[in-house]
């Protein structure tokens, strides 16, 4: 069993950057994919950026290429994602998830454990 909790979202202007925090805490194993998802409103929750626990594999939707970062910090069994250059079209609440199978894939149905979600609104 997993247990996740974002944390870090908020109001930021457009070019602006913000980092949003996943914290694990129960059994989160290095094989284990963890991944951001978002949400807005009125649209499907969509893929953003995936790694393993381990910190390989990573890969990001290409919306977000090469302005979101995902990293993580063992210590702290926390997961981030630095979020730079942000636009208006990336508002939406943000969720961290972990897929325990080992699938190393984008499906939302691929993950097991979510988190409650943090908001994130970006104005133009």
């Amino acid at each position: 069993q997993v247990q996740l909790v974002e944390s870090g979202g908020g109001l930021v202007q457009a070019g602006g950057s913000l980092r949003l925090s996943c914290a694990a805490s129960g059994r989160t194993d290095s094989t284990y994919t963890m991944g951001w998802f978002r949400q807005a409103p009125g649209k499907e929750r969509e893929f953003v950026a995936r790694f393993t626990w381990s910190g390989g594999r990573t890969y990001y939707a290409d919306s977000v290429k090469g302005r979101f970062t995902i990293s993580r910090d063992y210590a702290k069994n926390t997961m981030y994602l630095q979020m730079s250059s942000l636009k208006p079209e990336d508002t939406a609440v943000y969720y961290c998830a972990a897929d325990p199978s080992s699938s190393y894939g984008s499906s939302l149905a691929l993950y097991k454990y979510w988190g409650q979600g943090t908001q994130v609104t970006v104005s133009s």
